[in-house]
């Protein structure tokens, strides 16, 4: 007796959704860190815009270090978690998809360790100290949850935990989208723009990942694995 196993082709809201958090997402890893690779935090700081520049080009080098490798960790996380998610990866090419894991995991580490350093120094104060240092350590915990439960053989864990590990590495896209909205509506009131900016800033510490997880415990809650 022979067993058909039958492999289900995702819908196309689900292909669609997918498109969308991979193009995004693929878009902020470059986007976001080319800046501060390619310019001084002081030149950066110079130019319109360069408010959180300006708020770490006088820190100390470790500060200034911690800055670096969260968005260095923090764009590679990002870019590479999209593709954990790819089913055919999985199935066809298991080592590269676990070679995938492993850089996207010491990414969110690094990105996430940095971040609760950086939350101590942030432009949103005590909010952003406990939002965005909430969210680094969250971030970490998930990662390092998803990858033990791979490595004891708890497969269904895992993804369950990545789910969760990618809404809060989701927080550089939705954070990114907060702050366009928030500060788009202030200034069409007739607000000045750097006003605008330091009230929508004091607002995403928490705005830009506790919807996301919401979201991904409702899809959990819906879709088992």
């Amino acid at each position: 007796m022979t067993t058909d196993i039958v492999r289900v082709r995702p819908g196309r809201t689900a292909r669609v959704s997918f498109a969308w958090f991979a193009l995004s997402a693929a878009a902020v890893a470059v986007f976001a860190p080319l800046p501060y690779l390619t310019a001084s935090l002081s030149a950066l700081a110079a130019t319109p815009g360069g408010a959180l520049a300006a708020n770490y080009v006088d820190r100390p080098a470790a500060i200034q270090a911690a800055f670096y490798a969260h968005v260095i960790g923090g764009g590679l996380a990002l870019a590479l978690s999209p593709l954990q998610f790819i089913a055919r990866l999985r199935n066809h090419a298991p080592r590269t998809h676990r070679l995938v894991g492993r850089v996207a995991l010491g990414s969110i580490v690094l990105g996430g360790l940095a971040g609760v350093v950086l939350s101590t120094t942030n432009l949103a104060g005590p909010v952003g100290t406990a939002g965005f240092g909430l969210l680094g350590v969250l971030w970490v915990t998930f990662a390092v949850t998803a990858f033990a439960a791979i490595r004891r053989g708890d497969v269904t864990a895992h993804r369950r935990w990545m789910v969760r590990a990618f809404a809060l590495t989701y927080a550089a896209v939705t954070l990114r989208l907060w702050l366009g909205l928030l500060i788009g509506i202030q200034v069409a009131a007739g607000v000045a723009q750097p006003v605008a900016f330091d009230r929508a800033y004091v607002i995403v510490p928490f705005l830009c990942w506790v919807p996301n997880l919401i979201v991904a415990e409702l899809y959990l809650r819906r879709r088992g694995v």
